[in-house]
């Protein structure tokens, strides 16, 4: 389980509610909490979702390989893994699923499913879960 809490709060919402929330979230369940607006992606997704895509499509275009990609981002970002192992791990179809809402809020091209997520959930290929994915070529 991941260490972290978004605690999505909307104009509507009881700050003693969201107070204890994150109490319960931070004491209880020992995660580290942060507090957003209400908005498709929150803050991870918002800033996750268009760094995976931009490395899928900088393999569609053959910019470079799955591999490299993978290993440039753990080598020279000093990341735990590579965008497209890491989208295997979060599950293409999870992946396109986040994508397309965020489009469809926002409109923004870095957060349109790559052609290459969308043909390759349509043939089956999910990711880690069934061994099928980016990551499987190397």
């Amino acid at each position: 389980m991941l260490p972290l809490v978004e605690l999505v709060t909307t104009l509507v919402t009881d700050e003693a509610a969201a107070t204890r929330t994150e109490e319960f979230a931070g004491t209880v369940l020992g995660k580290q909490v942060v507090r957003c607006s209400d908005r498709s992606g929150f803050v991870v997704n918002a800033l996750l979702v268009p760094y995976l895509l931009a490395a899928i499509r900088m393999v569609e275009a053959g910019f470079a390989t799955v591999e490299d990609v993978d290993k440039a981002v753990v080598a020279g970002l000093s990341h735990p893994m590579g965008p497209l192992r890491l989208s295997d791990l979060v599950g293409l179809d999870t992946l396109k699923l986040i994508a397309d809402k965020m489009f469809e809020e926002f409109k923004e091209a870095a957060v349109r499913a790559a052609a290459a997520v969308a043909a390759m959930v349509e043939a089956g290929q999910t990711g880690q879960e069934i061994r099928s994915g980016f990551s499987t070529r190397y």
